[in-house]
């Protein structure tokens, strides 16, 4: 597809996409850059974009995904919580066995805090604010594998130095 023939196709349905994204989200502003996002996703696979039947039902249903993906990160990173915000209940009777437990939580907040930027971020996401994996995807930018990857890393270190 030439930029002239993407051009006519799709630019032409800039104002109803716009539209969509600003119904969805309520931001003008977030509704333009969603907008642009999907300009940019269509561009880079403008090859494909051939095959498709009904530009305009497929630039609707990108603009909408895009728009929740949008709402769902927008709300991970409100909701999200640190490990300094959690409180950790203790129902221990036993004045010795509450000692030893606020002595073990404030090991896991040292070792937590101690952790690389990203794994300290994925571990709260996910330990905390309990985020999916695919929540912490789009809230990081990080692929899914390196997602695990930090993830894996975290609760090993964790691990490691709890039992030290």
């Amino acid at each position: 597809m030439t930029a002239g023939e993407f051009k006519q196709v799709y630019f032409s349905l800039h104002p109803k996409l716009y539209r969509v994204a600003c119904t969805i989200l309520k931001q003008a502003e977030d509704a333009e850059d969603i907008v642009q996002d999907a300009y940019c996703k269509l561009w880079d696979d403008r090859e494909k974009l051939l095959g498709v039947q009904k530009p305009e039902a497929y630039c609707v249903t990108l603009v909408k995904h895009l728009c929740l993906d949008f709402l769902r990160a927008t709300k991970a990173v409100q909701n999200n919580r640190q490990i300094d915000d959690y409180d950790f209940p203790d129902h221990s009777n036993d004045v010795e066995n509450r000692m030893e437990s606020k002595e073990t939580i404030r090991r896991i907040k040292s070792i937590i805090r101690a952790l690389p930027e990203k794994q300290q971020r994925v571990l709260n996401l996910r330990g905390f604010a309990d985020c999916s994996p695919e929540e912490i995807e789009t809230i990081t930018g990080e692929s899914a594998v390196n997602v695990r990857v930090l993830l894996s890393r975290a609760r090993n270190t964790l691990k490691m130095k709890l039992n030290n």
